[in-house]
């Protein structure tokens, strides 16, 4: 299984291209906190190298950049070229779900992200001083008389 989680916040404006059968890409690093301090005491970080396909990739590209915080969902992934007669290994992920994490109001008053409009976007994007959808936290709450079931009735 190849699976991986990061949350993080980006090194770099995100950078769109596109494929020659015009996919979109985009690419962009994230610095990700280790759990432990050196001996030092000091906090480090890995730095790691990101690639998000499509509609997402245009997304990433429009709606955060530098200093914007993320949580990714993806894979690793690993390849070589050559350049120069010398061999390159790289390492980097390739999500397959993008969060932002940086709330909307956060952008106003100089965070890094703006969502525009809610595509692709989860309700961790936004604090709590949004208007909401005047759902309330029990989605049943509302829906009627409780039934019984018994394990008794079913037919096998």
């Amino acid at each position: 299984m190849n699976k991986v989680f990061l949350i993080g916040r980006l090194t770099r404006d995100p950078e769109l291209r596109y494929t020659d059968s015009n996919v979109p890409v985009a690419t962009f690093s994230i610095a990700v906190n280790r759990n432990f301090t050196n001996q030092a005491g000091e906090r480090e970080a890995d730095f790691i190298n990101i690639i998000v396909w499509r509609k997402q990739a245009e997304n990433v590209k429009n709606y955060i950049k530098k200093g914007s915080q993320v949580a990714i969902d993806g894979r690793i992934q690993t390849r070589n070229y050559e350049k120069d007669g010398q061999k390159h290994y790289v390492t980097e992920v390739v999500a397959d779900n993008v969060q932002f994490l940086d709330s909307k109001s956060s952008n106003a008053n100089g965070g890094s992200a703006d969502f525009g409009e809610k595509n692709d976007v989860t309700p961790n994007d936004f604090s709590n001083d949004m208007p909401t959808t005047g759902v309330n936290n029990d989605p049943f709450a509302d829906f009627g008389a409780s039934i019984e079931i018994s394990d008794d009735e079913l037919p096998f």
